[in-house]
């Protein structure tokens, strides 16, 4: 069946078992595939009695949860399409990809957003809030649902039917509607489950938004697919908690929440050397091992110093997680060879929204930290003349919704997709060298890949956010939020992290800022990647300032 309904509806023939675990009120609840089916039939039949038609659009601007898979699955079950949007988005954007995707409804977590919706844009479609009195003309939820749906409905559909609408986060101009398909996504599901193996007894913990399209298929379709629980974790400023509490097995993340792990470990180290010396032993010798180069001797001491260094580390994680799957950015090595060499297995992908999304992936058993692995099953990669990397197979994309000539722009009559990354591949693994469009290029010609060295720089716990500006000068600069207002002692932390780049890769003045750059004031995208001509814009004024009073002595 091409329907992406059918990984709920599997289901029905063990009503019992446990699919999601989520905290409600404080406290956690257990939700089996009997109460998900049951939701998500309440919402089919309001669906059916507003008049919805296969085609239609329906947008979620939801937090994680229960409600968001129970919707998703009831939209796609009708033939409805699927639009979500990010829960934390400026109201601007949202009303912007609501009017462009032409969506008949609109779910909202709360009424926080509707005041700021109605205001941003004069055309609201209907909107449903889940929690709360809902102010006319919103609906409450509790008012729009019907207590009892009925059967929970798979229709059958061709299996190039639209199934979602996937805003991409507009880092430069406003955001692409990604069509993919029911056979898109299906097809990813399918490759992913060959290259990852989930275990009967695994929870998964959701950490990313769902509307990220990364954690929608590997957090949300995969295991659903597999029959595996998930957890979703209440925000990332518990996470700590929810992992000691919830003990995962499996964790989807970006990379940033590892490297910000890995920063409050060494910060808790600094204090002793003993133990600093200990912990950097532990790793290498880890990774001796994973790299199967470990003699008799380090494979014996490092049997010694894993329960006592390792294991105090990873009981952090809940204990239990044996698989970390990182994606939507750049995995630092050091990063992974700290998790390595402490016996996590920790593997990294690559992928992108039109392409559904995951293109290649390290396999456990054939792991190079170094590359994003090998293209998925079904794929097909090669590298053009400009060193960009293509991807053709049955994960593409349909196209931009509304908008033929930015598909073409990426899309060619064979199918070949353009991911806009430079890339090599080396004994059939890719390695992403940087974006095509994120090269700065310094006043002597001199090329920069500013997104590799800010990953660098975020490896140090002093900065919280960072950006370098230099294109077109003669040195670079970096803005750096951080509650270091020195900025000798910003640039002499920011070098240090920057020793491995080129010789003109490296910071000559810094403005120290203190306000966190947001998402609401349009300076990060839903992704949490920062907008560079939106932040160079806000602080102009202070970059000119500092390239007319030249390069100061640090």
């Amino acid at each position: 069946m091409a329907n992406l309904a059918s990984l709920l509806e599997q289901h029905r023939a063990t009503p019992e078992k446990i699919l999601y675990r989520q905290c409600i009120d404080d406290v956690w609840c257990d939700f089996s595939a009997q109460d998900v089916l049951a939701l998500a039939a309440r919402w089919q039949q309001a669906f059916r009695a507003a008049g919805y038609e296969p085609g239609d659009r329906v947008a979620l601007c939801l937090k994680n949860g229960v409600d968001w898979v129970a919707i998703d699955q009831a939209a796609l079950g009708l033939g409805l399409v699927v639009v979500p949007l990010y829960a934390d988005d400026n109201p601007e954007n949202l009303a912007w990809c609501l009017n462009d995707s032409g969506a008949r409804l609109l779910v909202l977590e709360n009424t926080r957003l509707f005041g700021a919706l109605a205001q941003a844009t004069p055309s609201l479609p209907v909107i449903v809030c889940l929690q709360g009195d809902a102010p006319a003309p919103a609906i409450s939820a509790s008012g729009w649902l019907p207590k009892n749906g009925g059967s929970f409905e798979a229709l059958e559909l061709d299996e190039n039917t639209l199934a979602t609408l996937v805003y991409t986060s507009g880092t430069t101009g406003r955001p692409k509607g990604v069509m993919l398909s029911h056979r898109n996504i299906f097809s990813n599901v399918a490759a992913a489950l060959e290259v990852v193996s989930l275990h009967p007894g695994d929870l998964l913990i959701s950490v990313l938004p769902l509307s990220h399209m990364f954690e929608r298929t590997c957090g949300y379709y995969v295991p659903l697919k597999a029959g595996v629980p998930v957890a979703y974790a209440r925000s990332i400023n518990q996470l700590a908690e929810d992992l000691a509490f919830l003990k995962p097995t499996v964790m989807i993340a970006v990379p940033r929440v590892f490297q910000r792990f890995l920063a409050r470990i060494e910060q808790a180290l600094a204090a002793s050397p003993l133990k600093r010396a200990l912990f950097s032993l532990t790793v290498a010798l880890g990774w001796r091992k994973f790299e199967r180069r470990a003699s008799k001797v380090e494979l014996a001491i490092f049997r010694l110093l894993q329960p006592l260094v390792a294991g105090p580390v990873l009981n952090r994680l809940g204990g239990r997680l044996r698989l970390a799957v990182v994606g939507g950015a750049p995995l630092e090595l050091r990063v992974a060879r700290s998790f390595i060499g402490l016996g996590l297995s920790m593997i990294q992908g690559y992928g992108l929204t039109e392409a559904s999304p995951i293109v290649a992936g390290n396999r456990e058993h054939d792991n190079d930290p170094v590359t994003v692995g090998a293209p998925l099953p079904g794929l097909a990669i090669r590298v053009n003349e400009a060193g960009e990397l293509l991807v053709r197979g049955p994960s593409v994309m349909l196209g931009y919704w509304h908008d033929t000539q930015a598909t073409a722009q990426v899309l060619d009559m064979e199918g070949w997709l353009n991911t806009g990354d430079l890339a090599e591949i080396q004994a059939g693994k890719i390695i992403i060298k940087g974006r095509t469009k994120d090269i700065m290029v310094l006043s002597n010609g001199e090329k920069v890949s500013p997104q590799d060295a800010e990953m660098a720089l975020l490896d140090d716990p002093l900065f919280e956010q960072v950006m370098l500006v230099g294109e077109g000068r003669a040195y670079l600069v970096l803005l750096a939020v951080t509650q270091e207002s020195d900025e000798r002692t910003l640039v002499k932390h920011a070098n240090a992290r920057l020793k491995s780049f080129s010789r003109w890769v490296r910071v000559r003045r810094a403005i120290a800022l203190q306000e966190s750059w947001t998402l609401a004031e349009g300076l990060l995208t839903p992704t949490l990647k920062v907008k560079r001509n939106a932040v160079y814009d806000k602080y102009r004024e202070r970059i000119e300032g500092v390239y007319r009073n030249g390069i100061r002595m640090v």
